[in-house]
């Protein structure tokens, strides 16, 4: 359970109607295989013990007494386990019979969770045999001791912080105020969910969207356990679908019609953080819970979850097309809106031959199809200097050309030759100042430019960019409107492949196949033997990376050796170990001395769930310090 990493376990049993001594067994052998595969909740179907569709057999003393005693069993079979167990059994309270789950753990029996909301309506006719269960927890007699039963209790685990589990039946799912919601807004991160559930047609979509849905509106992890091979098939037929999801994400699924069990790793801290990020998250309900703590010991999960290296990019091709033409939109509507706005019907953009610029004058050109303005009105600035090379610069030209924009060249060597001589900087000392000056320098020629022609200096800056602060201040830091300051680097390169894909012009996309294959650059030393001579890469690390490390930290909230350890796993066999240590320290570094350049962006549209505008998503001190983040990647 370090980091917030917890295994659980949804656990359909092949069971016999009727036979609770013979689904005990089975219920114990189920329970000892999850406890070796390391899971610390496992979680069973409704009246598992029984088996749902025993009927009017539920009215039966001898089953209902055989129930308690194969109770009794299953209880035995989890000594020794801090696993937490969810199983369910008819109960009789007071001459009446309640549809409830007992909470185990290490051979004790901790509370009897009964079903609120009771169906009677087309196939199901519980309110035959069961009553509707109460809220407020009373003490029930169970072999010799007073156990709390009701709705209404949680479950703390100690040793694994912010891991607070409530638990609800079948239908209380389908009901308008469902015992999770309160449970939820109580505390509980995880909810667990005892179902029989038939199968009919269609059922299913149905059934993954309410389980979907309720994580997400909870923000918790929801574990819905149904029941499958063995229950009568006299009228309904149970395919034991199993889900486990976490914030509105399915994590794992059961194959419906194939008894078994279910695994997932559930990251308790970011549910954490995604309730503290959320402000309209508001904590407690009005009811009044009882907490029953139980304490598991920390230790490293052995996880099976996997995390995608490029978490900005869409695994599957339909939705990354998807998604590619819903940020297009995004982008070319924001400038579409500030053109309006402000009256300008031209545009500024300097384009050097790479990926960035590529995407901006993409944008720009959807926007002025979209506001019915000729594209060449659209000026495309390419400004050569001492480190650009053919290629960079037949490709900025070519694209250009093709777009149907103004193509206008300036050559910045002599300009910058005279500020050099201006400042006293020595032509063949090629530190820093050298570099920005070329930066600077194209920044004063993009917005004269645009006072000449009555338009909008559009910035080119990715958002990886920005995160690392790799621009020039008051250079290629800045703009009037940054189209690309949402999107970053390992998304822009799919932007771009996917409107290479999509525009029907086979020049245009060889052009832009071609910048897909160039390495990035500033090309600001000269080249050697005509070849790029400064990879961006090289010098500040790999983008994939970086774009990983900020998705972690800022999206999800984790700590630097959680973000390591999940990096490790992403980028196994592709990068080792040290490496990726060596760059998220890299990362750490310039994320926080280089917030200052993040503090007074230009405006610019968010396009994902993460955005660095310090008027919308970070509003991070420009002089906050790195120390604790860099400690704990001193100790790994």
């Amino acid at each position: 359970m370090k980091q917030g990493f917890i295994k659980v376990a949804a656990i359909t049993p092949k069971i016999k109607v009727a036979d609770p001594q013979y689904n005990a067994k089975e219920i114990g052998k189920e329970i000892e295989k999850a406890v070796q595969r390391g899971a610390k909740l496992i979680v069973f179907p409704e009246l598992c013990l029984t088996g749902y569709t025993c009927g009017d057999l539920f009215l039966q003393e001898l089953l209902l007494t055989q129930a308690l005693e194969a109770l009794s069993e299953v209880t035995a079979a989890t000594e020794d386990s801090d696993a937490l167990v969810f199983v369910g059994l008819p109960v009789v309270k007071r001459h009446k019979l309640y549809n409830v789950a007992a909470v185990l753990q290490d051979g004790e029996v901790l509370a009897f969770i009964p079903k609120r909301f009771i169906p009677a309506y087309a196939e199901f006719y519980e309110t035959r045999h069961f009553e509707p269960g109460n809220f407020k927890p009373e003490p029930f007699l169970y072999e010799g001791k007073e156990i709390p039963f009701g709705t209404d209790i949680l479950f703390h685990v100690e040793g694994v912080r912010g891991l607070l589990v409530g638990c609800e039946i079948c239908e209380d799912i389908w009901a308008p105020e469902p015992p999770a919601t309160a449970h939820a807004l109580d505390g509980a991160t995880v909810i667990v969910n005892l179902s029989a559930s038939n199968e009919t047609v269609g059922k299913d979509v149905y059934r993954e969207m309410l389980v979907k849905s309720a994580s997400a509106r909870q923000i918790s992890a929801y574990i819905f356990t149904s029941a499958g091979e063995g229950e009568s098939t006299q009228d309904l037929v149970f395919g034991g679908h199993n889900i486990i999801a976490e914030n509105g994400i399915v994590l794992a699924q059961a194959k419906r019609f194939e008894t078994g069990a279910i695994y997932a790793d559930i990251d308790i801290h970011r549910l954490d953080h995604e309730r503290r990020r959320m402000s309209t998250y508001r904590g407690e309900s009005m009811r009044e819970h009882r907490i029953v703590s139980v304490r598991m010991e920390e230790e490293e999960t052995f996880l099976e979850r996997r995390f995608s290296a490029r978490p900005f990019v869409p695994d599957q091709a339909q939705e990354r097309e998807k998604r590619c033409d819903e940020i297009f939109s995004i982008q070319s509507y924001g400038l579409k809106k500030r053109l309006e706005h402000t009256g300008c019907r031209s545009a500024v953009l300097g384009i050097s031959g790479g990926l960035d610029s590529t995407l901006a004058l993409l944008v720009t050109a959807r926007a002025f199809d979209m506001l019915g303005l000729s594209r060449d009105k659209i000026t495309s600035v390419t400004m050569p200097c001492f480190g650009t090379t053919d290629r960079t610069y037949d490709n900025a030209c070519g694209l250009a050309r093709l777009l149907g924009t103004t193509l206008r060249e300036v050559d910045i060597k002599e300009a910058v030759n005279v500020h050099f001589r201006d400042i006293g900087q020595e032509e063949r000392c090629h530190d820093v100042t050298y570099e920005n000056a070329q930066a600077r320098e194209r920044t004063q020629v993009l917005m004269d430019i645009a006072n000449q022609t009555g338009g909008l200096v559009i910035g080119t800056g990715d958002m990886s960019e920005l995160a690392l602060g790799w621009a020039t201040y008051n250079g290629d830091h800045m703009s009037m409107y940054g189209v690309n300051a949402g999107v970053p680097k390992t998304l822009v390169r799919h932007l771009v492949h996917y409107y290479a894909d999509t525009c029907d012009d086979a020049a245009l996309k060889a052009i832009l196949m071609d910048i897909l294959e160039t390495p990035v650059s500033p090309e600001l030393l000269p080249p050697v033997d005509g070849m790029i001579a400064q990879r961006t890469e090289d010098l500040v690390g790999p983008y994939e990376l970086h774009d990983f490390f900020l998705y972690y930290m800022l999206r999800c909230g984790f700590a630097p050796a959680k973000v390591y350890r999940v990096a490790c796993m992403a980028f196994a066999g592709i990068y080792d170990n040290d490496v990726i240590l060596k760059w998220l320290k890299t990362f750490y570094q310039r994320f926080f001395s280089q917030q200052f350049k993040r503090s007074c962006l230009p405006d610019g549209p968010k396009v994902g769930s993460v955005a660095l505008s310090p008027r919308g998503d970070l509003r991070m001190p420009s002089d906050a310090v790195a120390t604790a983040w860099l400690t704990q990647l001193e100790e790994l």
